[in-house]
This record gives C-alpha cells, structure tokens and sequence, in this order.
C-alpha cells in the first residue's frame, strides 16, 4: 500500500520557519493503526488525515507521535492550505471561503481568505472555551521549570497559573519577564507526571509585555502527548485569547503570538476573539508554504 504525504509549514511565510504538520489526504481506508504508525514515521508534533464528504466538509483526524488528539491548530491551517493546493477546494480571486471540519471536538468553521487568487491567510474556529479553574500545588509546576513564585505575573501583577480549553486542556502560565521565558529550564519527566495528573495535554508559557499589548510571546511544552516543545500551538493560543480578553489584559478582539523563537522556528499566530452576549467566539489564523511532498509505502 502507498499513500502520498505533504509536509507544510504552518504560521509562517518561508520555509523553515512555524511548526510543521503533515497531511494525509484520502485516508478513509487507512486503519487507527495504520495513521499512529504514519504519524510516528512522519515524527512530527501533528500528522493529520482527510477524509473528504464534500467540497465543503471534511472529517479530520490528528495524531501527534504516540496518540491521536481531538483537536490541532497548526495541523488545521497546514490541512486546509494543502486542499486547496491540491484542488480540494477550488480557488477564488478575492473573498472567503467557508468550509467546515468535522473533529473530536466537534463541527468547526475554516475561513479561507483569497487574494489575487492565492491563499493569504487561514482562520479557524475554536471550540467554545472552557475555564478549568486554577492550577493547584503551584510548587509542583515551578519545579518542572526552575521557576519562583515571583517569576509568575503580567506586569507586577501575581497571575495565578489557570486550566482553559479550546479544544484541548492546557495550563496558561503567566511569566513576567521575557528574558525569564526565554530561560526556562524544563524538567521533562517532571513535567510529563504532572501534566498526566492534572490531565491536561500541556503548559502554554507566555510573556504579555504589557496590559493591552497586540503582540504576545509564548512557549508550549507538551512531553505527555510525546512533544517536547511546540513551535506553534493554535489550540493553546485560542485559550490564552480567552484568557487575556475576559480577564481585561487585551482590550481589542486581536493580538499576535510570537511562538517558537527559541527554537529557531519563529511563527506568528493571528488570534481574534468577539463576545456575543455572554459567549466567546475564538478564531485563530496565519499563513502556511508547502515544504515537501513524498510517497510512504506499506
């Protein structure tokens, strides 16, 4: 058996740059063991696998390196640029086109924006977010860091560290400094445990510069689903929207998160948020570049 993959750089513009996703188009004939074991050959944070309905709806699947999960950001942006690529989705000259992803967290919205006839940016509906309440034994979580207690904050505000989903339940975790988070030293077995216990996919790290910044800087560790650290996370940015907005950190309905420097991978992650009554609707968005396209035999 073969299939075809395409490797695609999500959240960024050049290649080499963002958090890369591979994407498997056609995949109903594929088994569970047959997607965990591309996805692990593949070694990337997300392989994502299509089976198309129509030209408008498509059932996607995610596996990172050793599980399959509900929901993927990046893996939604890189799967819907390589369908229109590959004639999927027809092109338009300018406007967008709204197509929906059937997930494990169910029904969601994609807005292909067009330009000239090529893709300029992708959005993505988010799940509605869900607020887990605050992180307890905070000493546990500074250990798997090599933090204290006064790196935690926005500005010189203590924030205590708190559990939303988007999708996928992480830890937002609060640094007050830049350079701090730049720095951290991760214990990641520690890390691993502490994550299983709470059972959340991970720690999304970020530095605000300031209350009502437009630009975010952030780090996710995720060693509990086999990734170590992520270039760029859209589900675990989709939360921290949530949590600067409702908290009153952000004032507008955008801010952009600058992910994956340390790694030298640098993304930027367009995050929009409206309120309709008292419901958050969360969108997150970017540019993606094919970087590669091959043949797995089986």
């Amino acid at each position: 058996m073969k299939i075809n993959v395409y490797q695609v750089d999500v959240f960024s513009s050049k290649p080499f740059g963002g958090n890369p996703a591979a994407v498997v188009l056609n995949a109903e004939d594929l088994s569970n063991e047959d997607m965990q074991n591309i996805a692990r050959e593949m070694n990337l944070s997300e392989t994502i696998f299509v089976n198309p309905i129509n030209e408008r709806n498509y059932e996607i699947r995610f596996f990172t390196p050793t599980e399959e999960v509900d929901l993927c950001g990046h893996g939604t942006i890189g799967t819907f640029y390589v369908l229109v690529l590959k004639d999927y989705i027809k092109p338009m000259n300018n406007g967008i086109k709204k197509v929906y992803q059937y997930t494990k967290a169910g029904k969601l919205s994609v807005d292909i924006y067009f330009h000239n006839g090529n893709i300029d940016n992708i959005f993505m509906e988010q799940a509605p977010p869900i607020d887990f309440g605050d992180v307890k034994h905070i000493g546990d979580l500074l250990k798997c860091f090599s933090i204290k207690i006064e790196d935690i904050g926005i500005d010189k505000e203590y924030v205590n560290p708190r559990i939303i989903s988007t999708g996928l339940k992480d830890i937002l975790l609060p640094i007050n400094k830049k350079e701090v988070l730049d720095n951290l030293k991760v214990d990641f077995n520690r890390l691993e445990d502490f994550t299983n216990k709470l059972e959340v996919v991970g720690v999304h790290a970020f530095h605000l510069p300031n209350v009502n910044s437009g630009k975010v800087y952030t780090r996710n560790f995720a060693p509990a689903v086999g990734i170590k650290e992520e270039a760029a996370t859209g589900t675990s940015n989709g939360a921290l929207v949530y949590f600067l907005k409702s908290r009153k950190y952000i004032h507008g309905n955008e801010i952009i998160s600058i992910q994956g420097e340390t790694m030298g991978r640098p993304s930027f992650i367009h995050c929009q948020i409206f309120k309709d009554n008292e419901n958050y609707r969360i969108k997150i968005g970017g540019k993606a570049i094919m970087v590669l396209e091959g043949t797995i035999y089986f």
